[in-house]
């Protein structure tokens, strides 16, 4: 019945502000750059001799402005294009209104880095809100020159890494199962290729990236970090156009234009390394045999059905193998595909409706004739949302609507090799049904103050068909005797939460140059991982929330100081935040999680909490850009039955991080980037001594989790690129040339307690004789001095 008067309000609030809508005037249109149509986001729009009313664009280059008394002049900027003014009568104010403004010839002085207006951060109600533009992302100096998004988000303040050479993001004392990572709308369940070497985005092929590391907005949910919203350029409508590279580890290739004359239009973007055709040139009949590869392939067609409808579709595709010749073998694939509509009813009333569908494949596979066995599991969601936008007059905005998702995790296969003596297991699927209804509203109480309001609300069922188990006692542990099991048909109830999330957000402008903001947000997650590595492994196994495991609860309270400087080429903000978690899991000591249909006699649940401080210094406009970041902070897990009931770090808790991104224009042909990265050692247990069984040496670990620390962790990354600058080429290339760790750094990766044979770490013992043996500390590490060049192209 609840859920019926919610439907029921929604449809009357619908109806009113469609009638209200009716009674006020507005005009609407979009900006687009006259020589690709590409939507020009954050363009000035306003009324000639009211420029402090005036509007900015969205991200697809459209705006909403109040008209005045007809004939008016309408005037259209924006930073590096010709000013815009045209006179608007009654006749033009009907419709939809295109403006295609014409890039003008630009000095070094007026170089930009950002797609929005320079004091944006002072007037939006965004807390927590980090936009990096993707031509930044492509001048930040890359690991094997791969531009990478997620190593690009990792230079931002509150934003950990779980080590090197890994793209894994730990926001603000959350896990990384707990960021939300979604393209056009649908989740991404693994974003990252050779084990979290680089991410599953192709810049190429990308129009813009949001992370939201506090105030989420009410139609996002489902995480208890971060929201990580990746979108797909659309192709433009003039002419084909391509880009693409050739580097070190893979090429790339990128091709948009018009499909069916210009209301339609295409961009497919691909990429594939070719490091296992480099193993096929080996000699070595061991490494040719080995295999090593990955791809993705994405693509987005646009359809505009007149004036007031668009579609696209969406889809992205990749895929992953290791092979190691006769011994071991692991994959795994995504399939991502999102279908949006978008309508503009009226002026002031908008509807867009997406659904998508999101497919994880993985396995592992060990080619052993005693113990071999292939292993194997999928995991999907699939969700359509539904969003209501009105904007009843210039000082409120409202949002509501309904996203439904549903989870299934199928089965674990267990396969072994013929003649093996591994025993084959039978699971259970995993099935949940998560339905939310959301509202927001957005109020400027006056030109000082605005307030935002949102209120999302959870119903999620675990439905069948499934298999609980019963335990004695009613809590399950490894030893646990199972008293019953209750099996349950299709989509019969199982288990079920429901959770209010209100999120509020407050923002005081100071003056012209500060602003104070404020917010507060809570979250549930109805799905964690369990793992035994902070760094995510490819087949770390999803768990869904169930009558054993609790959803994650996540109250999230922050505050900050904004201030722009030096005519906004400048911004400096200021950010504290407190985080609170329940029901977070962790797994006990010695756990197996990958062969068993019983996860819930291998998982602990408790409490953790986080908090620190974030300072970044930002220079938007000149010749230099870049920013300056530190961050301070703590996080911390209390579970009873880990660390002995006391509070311990996880992995990813580094109290010091500071980070700078440099990028130097010296001429329209020549540009340099210089990256560097300081961060407190992650938090690990050593061993505290050994004891032998069968004649190995066992390590021997505290009942305490997480005491020692590796070494504090810094890299300086520098490029080079020239390009050819003039415009007027059919074909334009650039060449980039980049050091990863310029100075030779030897960040540890992974430690080893062992045996050393004649002190010689590459001695195993086992083929010659062993004059001495001691026990030792192996260190290992990734990657040192790293050159690497890259050609890339255009035309």
């Amino acid at each position: 019945m609840s859920l019926l008067r919610i439907l029921i309000l929604f449809l009357l609030m619908s109806s009113s502000l469609q009638a209200h809508s009716q009674e006020l005037k507005f005009i609407f249109g979009e900006v687009l750059d006259v020589s690709n149509s590409t939507p020009l986001i954050g363009a000035n729009v306003y009324w000639e001799g009211n420029s402090s009313s005036g509007v900015v664009t969205d991200l697809d280059g459209k705006f909403q402005l109040p008209s005045l008394t007809f004939p008016g002049k309408l005037v259209i900027s924006y930073v590096g294009y010709e000013r815009s003014v045209r006179s608007i009568n009654q006749k033009d104010a009907e419709k939809p209104i295109r403006f295609f403004l014409k890039p003008e010839a630009m000095s070094l002085d007026e170089i930009i880095i950002q797609e929005r207006r320079p004091d944006e951060q002072l007037k939006n109600m965004e807390m927590g809100k980090a936009s990096v533009p993707i031509e930044t992302i492509k001048n930040i100096p890359a690991l094997f020159g791969e531009v990478d998004l997620f190593r690009s988000l990792q230079l931002l303040p509150g934003v950990q890494t779980a080590g090197e050479g890994t793209t894994g993001l730990f926001v603000r004392g959350g896990s990384a199962d707990q960021n939300l990572v979604q393209l056009d709308g649908a989740p991404v369940y693994n974003p990252s290729h050779f084990f979290g070497i680089f991410s599953v985005f192709n810049p190429d092929g990308l129009k813009s990236v949001d992370l939201y590391k506090g105030n989420m907005p009410a139609s996002f949910g489902g995480r208890a970090a971060s929201l990580i919203d990746v979108s797909l350029r659309e192709g433009n409508n003039q002419q084909i156009r391509g880009e693409g590279g050739i580097g070190s580890v893979s090429s790339r290739l990128t091709v948009d234009g018009p499909l069916f004359g210009k209301n339609s239009t295409f961009i497919i973007s691909g990429r594939r390394t070719y490091a296992d055709i480099f193993l096929g040139l080996s000699k070595n009949e061991s490494i040719r045999n080995n295999k090593l590869n990955f791809h993705d392939l994405s693509g987005k067609l646009a359809f505009v059905l007149g004036e007031k409808d668009k579609i696209s579709i969406s889809s992205y595709q990749g895929s992953d193998f290791l092979g190691l010749d006769r011994a071991f073998g692991l994959g795994w694939t995504n399939w991502v595909t999102a279908i949006n509509w978008s309508r503009v009813k009226s002026e002031k009333f908008f509807f867009d409706l997406q659904g998508y569908h999101s497919l994880y494949n993985y396995s592992v596979e060990f080619d052993d004739p005693e113990n071999g066995f292939e292993w194997s599991n999928r995991l999907s969601e699939s969700g359509v949302k539904a969003i209501w936008t009105a904007i009843p007059n210039s000082k409120t905005q409202l949002n509501w609507g309904v996203h439904s998702q549903y989870y299934h995790f199928a089965p674990v296969d267990l396969d072994p090799v013929p003649g093996s003596a591994i025993t084959p297991i039978v699971t259970n699927p995993k099935n949940g049904l998560l339905n939310n209804l959301f509202v927001s509203a957005i109020y400027e109480i006056s030109p000082k103050l605005s307030a935002e309001g949102g209120l999302r609300w959870g119903l999620y069922n675990q439905v069948g068909n499934g298999v609980d188990y019963l335990y004695r006692e009613g809590v399950p542990g490894p030893r646990v005797e199972i008293t019953d099991s209750l099996r349950f048909g299709t989509l019969e109830n199982m288990k079920f939460y429901q959770g209010l999330e209100p999120r509020i957000a407050i923002r005081y402008r100071i003056n012209d140059f500060f602003s104070v903001k404020t917010a507060y947000n809570r979250n549930f997650q109805y799905i964690q991982i369990a793992s035994n590595s902070s760094a995510g492994l490819p087949i770390d196994r999803w768990i869904l929330s169930g009558r054993y495991i609790e959803p994650v609860r996540s109250d999230q309270i922050s505050l900050g100081l904004f201030h722009n400087f030096d005519q906004d080429r400048w911004e400096l903000s200021i950010e504290g935040y407190y985080k609170d978690l329940d029901n977070v899991i962790d797994l006990r000591n010695g756990a197996q999680v990958l062969f068993t249909d019983k996860v819930e006699t291998e998982l602990l649940a408790g409490k953790g909490w986080a908090y620190g401080t974030e300072f970044l210094l930002r220079k938007n406009i000149g010749k230099t850009t870049g920013w300056l970041g530190y961050t301070w902070s703590r996080a911390w897990r209390k579970i009873e039955g880990v660390s002995l009931g006391e509070a311990y770090n996880p992995r990813f808790d580094r109290p010091h991080d500071v980070t700078l991104v440099l990028n130097h224009e010296f001429s329209s042909s020549w540009s340099a980037g210089l990256t560097f990265l300081y961060t407190t050692g992650q938090a690990v247990s050593y061993p505290i001594g050994s004891y032998r069984v069968d004649n190995q040496s066992i390590p021997l670990y505290s009942e305490f989790r997480n005491l020692d620390r590796f070494p504090d962790y810094h890299r300086m990354d520098a490029s080079v690129t020239w390009k050819n600058a003039d415009k007027g080429r059919k074909w334009r290339g650039s060449w980039n040339f980049s050091i990863y760790n310029l100075y030779g750094r030897k960040n540890p990766f992974a430690y080893e307690f062992r045996q050393v044979f004649n002190d010689d770490i590459t001695f195993d013992g086992l083929d010659g004789d062993i004059v001495s043996a001691r026990p030792g500390v192996v260190m290992t590490y990734l990657f040192t001095f790293l050159p690497s060049i890259t050609y890339n192209f255009k035309f």
